[in-house]
């Protein structure tokens, strides 16, 4: 009997390549994937607990499904992930039509407690198992997108930043065995897959538990699959990224020219408060290396303001870092606090008000930044993957370069997947806008 199953994703790439997984999985025992909440035999909800305000908008949605329930009273409710593995059993005693509560390590589990929802209807919490073995072999996700496919190759992160849930919730550090890897981008590329994107809390700790192959040789490898066009992989720590794996980046065909190398903080005194073991003159190292060995290469990071701690000349040392960078994007965020976190109980608290006013600036500095960047661009050729029409105007198509930037251009006789040579004509902060040549 055909079934019906919703899967709400919140968070990370991570989040996304495991929803994938799991509709995969239910899918052996009849589950199909719908658009609608009142269709849904099964509603999951795929949960993140990185920053207070996904909390929140996740609470607000377990409680809006309850009207689902009542018009379907065999719907089964389930959360799963990260925020499920942090709270537990508060999930069911708060939320009383919820059916059953997974954390991260028990995603094998799935199949059997659905089953065993569906013939005993008992309620049933599980997150004991952080750091619990995943399998993946043949596991065969239902992927969302059409070109781009995301493939996890490790699990967990032992880094304990100070202000960071995910090694509770993640749980320490488990790399996939390369055939299992492998294997799985086969299949994608069979299935007409143009680009992979490797994912990890710390691809370059890759292979460590292991003692197998190291992330720079798992790359190596990936890049001479025939049919691949394009390797990207994410996220990097940058105590980790080694020139072994600079090298296989600047050699390789396949493998895209762009890091996101998340940096946090440009100031020492905070890095260190951070736990981040990673000085700014050894970040600032870092990027001489890679972009002497990768000229081209379009580099991203993580920022955070607002951090216990946090002074006027702090800030005033990250505005001066970023201008040596000159990153290419950032993505900025205002402290969140985390409970279990050490940063919690740390002196020193920024107000809203301050924290505002630093990522306002923060953000005009980087999207001046930003936009010098993409002028550079004005004029040029570049190669994109066609990736679909785009929301607002099916007349025009966007893709991205092997850069990682947007482009939108009008739409002519090319396809989903297509690589297409672009003259970029108009350059705006985020995106670049051209035509085909």
């Amino acid at each position: 009997m055909e079934k019906n199953l919703k899967i709400l994703t919140y968070g990370c790439q991570m989040n996304v390549a495991e929803s994938e997984r799991m509709a995969g999985q239910l899918k052996k025992i009849g589950y199909t994937l719908t658009e609608n909440f009142s269709d849904a035999d099964l509603i999951l909800i795929n949960t993140c607990c990185v920053r207070e305000t996904a909390e929140e908008k996740i609470y607000g949605k377990i409680g809006e499904l309850k009207k689902y329930k009542f018009s379907n009273p065999n719907l089964i409710l389930g959360i799963v992930g990260c925020m499920a593995q942090k709270n537990g059993e508060n999930l069911l005693k708060n939320y009383p039509h919820v059916d059953f509560v997974l954390g991260t390590g028990q995603r094998g589990e799935l199949l059997n407690v659905v089953k065993n929802f569906e013939s005993a209807r008992k309620k049933f919490v599980d997150v004991s198992n952080v750091s619990g073995i995943i399998d993946d072999e043949n596991i065969f996700p239902i992927r969302g997108g059409k070109i781009s496919a995301f493939v996890p190759i490790m699990y967990g992160c032992n880094n304990f930043c100070t202000y960071c849930i995910v090694p509770y919730v993640r749980g320490r550090e488990r790399s996939r065995q390369p055939e299992e890897i492998f294997s799985e981008i086969h299949d994608a590329i069979q299935n007409n897959f143009k680009e992979i994107t490797l994912l990890g809390q710390n691809v370059n700790s890759y292979g460590k538990d292991l003692k197998t192959k190291n992330f720079a040789e798992l790359l190596s490898e990936i890049d001479k699959f025939p049919k691949l066009e394009r390797l990207r992989f994410m996220t990097s720590h940058p105590k980790d990224l080694s020139d072994d794996l600079i090298s296989v980046m600047a050699n390789g065909k396949k493998i895209c020219e762009h890091i996101h190398l998340p940096v946090q903080y440009g100031s020492n005194k905070i890095l260190q408060k951070m736990n981040r073991v990673y000085t700014v003159e050894k970040y600032l190292e870092l990027v001489k290396k890679i972009r002497e060995k990768i000229p081209e290469i379009s580099l991203t990071t993580d920022l955070i303001v607002g951090f216990p701690g946090e002074t006027d000349d702090d800030f005033k040392k990250t505005l001066e870092f970023l201008e040596k960078v000159q990153f290419d994007m950032a993505f900025t965020f205002i402290y969140s606090e985390r409970s279990g976190t050490p940063a919690i109980n740390f002196d020193g608290k920024v107000d809203d008000e301050t924290k505002h006013k630093r990522l306002d600036e923060l953000m005009k500095l980087q999207n001046k930044i930003s936009l010098e960047k993409n002028l550079k661009l004005q004029g040029k050729i570049v190669e994109v993957l066609v990736e679909g029409e785009s929301k607002t105007d099916k007349n025009i198509f966007t893709g991205r370069t092997r850069t990682n930037k947007l482009v939108l251009f009008p739409h002519k006789s090319e396809k989903i997947g297509d690589l297409v040579n672009v003259k970029i004509n108009q350059v705006q902060t985020w995106i670049l806008k051209g035509e085909i040549i």
